[in-house]
């Protein structure tokens, strides 16, 4: 599944799943299927309202969340889009606004530096020996198409396309041959980057931690649909020109051997986040810094196209 975040006029976020232009509301569509076998549910009849939620329900809540999209795509197939509208149980693509898989606050978000050896040579560093860990702030996450705030405390704002991994069951010391079975699904980030502040301050987290610089979605797709994350393009284009083009088998640590290194005496939770690195072709190695006004879009195949925009404070 496409799995999707979203929100129609003021309401409240809703749970979904995107299919040919089509969200599908996957709350309500098992509440009907229930309906149907004789269940009687109440408001969401135990759906969960978040992805969160969703992520700690496990396989079994996962499962009702397969059922309803089935369903819904039966539906979608049968009825018009409009009458499912009205029945509250799909809508077109361009009628919601799409949120972070995960909105803010998001749970623990841990990010790797240098994982590519490639982006190493440019920023002039040495290829690590181990994974390397920072993080950033959950309160950073914003959604596909939203703004990212140029703040004036920096003068050298950069962008950072990663594949991300949303973990499924938590654990801890999780050893390499199981760990892709601790994996929900991937989405994209931004991991947007304040470089002035990074020297400045000696360490990366204060210059990647500023109020919306994580750009995350468009999705979140399960494991079922997308299995091997060391097999996939991963690019950036700003205002349409293509500044980063690498693919995921060029990582130093692939994905299953970050979960293993990371969990390491050190339990993570489901919905925790690891993005996974940056290729090259970074602004701060062109000089080539954003400006209020860019458009940023960060694409990941089998995932879709993050797209956000620059704007002043």
């Amino acid at each position: 599944m496409h799995l999707v975040t979203f929100r129609r006029g003021r309401g409240e976020p809703k749970l979904g799943a995107a299919w040919h232009e089509r969200v599908l509301d996957l709350g309500g569509l098992a509440k009907e299927l229930a309906a149907q076998r004789g269940a009687i549910r109440r408001g969401r009849g135990g759906f969960p309202r978040t992805m969160l939620e969703l992520i700690q329900g496990g396989e079994a809540t996962l499962n009702v969340a397969r059922e309803a999209w089935e369903y819904g795509k039966r539906l979608a197939d049968q009825q018009a889009i409009e009458e499912l509208a009205k029945r509250r149980l799909a809508y077109p693509l361009k009628r919601v606004r799409l949120l972070a898989p995960i909105p803010s606050p998001a749970r623990n978000i841990f990010c790797l530096g240098r994982n590519y050896a490639d982006h190493a040579a440019e920023r002039g560093a040495a290829v690590p020996e181990y994974p390397v860990y920072f993080t950033k702030p959950g309160t950073t996450v914003v959604g596909p198409g939203d703004d990212v705030v140029h703040h004036a405390v920096t003068k050298e704002l950069d962008y950072e396309v990663e594949l991300a991994v949303v973990i499924g069951p938590g654990g801890r010391d999780i050893p390499l041959d199981e760990a892709l079975k601790h994996v929900f699904g991937y989405t994209v980030i931004n991991d947007v980057t304040a470089r002035d502040l990074q020297k400045r301050h000696n360490q990366w987290f204060k210059g990647k931690s500023l109020d919306t610089f994580c750009p995350m979605g468009p999705v979140l797709v399960t494991t079922d649909e997308l299995s091997d994350p060391q097999a996939l393009g991963i690019s950036l284009r700003v205002n349409g020109k293509v500044r980063q083009s690498s693919h995921t088998s060029k990582m130093i640590f692939p994905v299953a051997q970050c979960i293993e290194a990371l969990s390491q005496s050190m339990t993570l939770l489901p919905g925790d986040i690891i993005a996974t690195g940056t290729p090259d072709g970074v602004g701060a190695a062109s000089g080539n810094f954003l400006k209020a006004g860019d458009r940023i879009e960060a694409e990941v195949e089998g995932i879709g196209v993050l797209a956000s925009k620059i704007v002043r404070p």
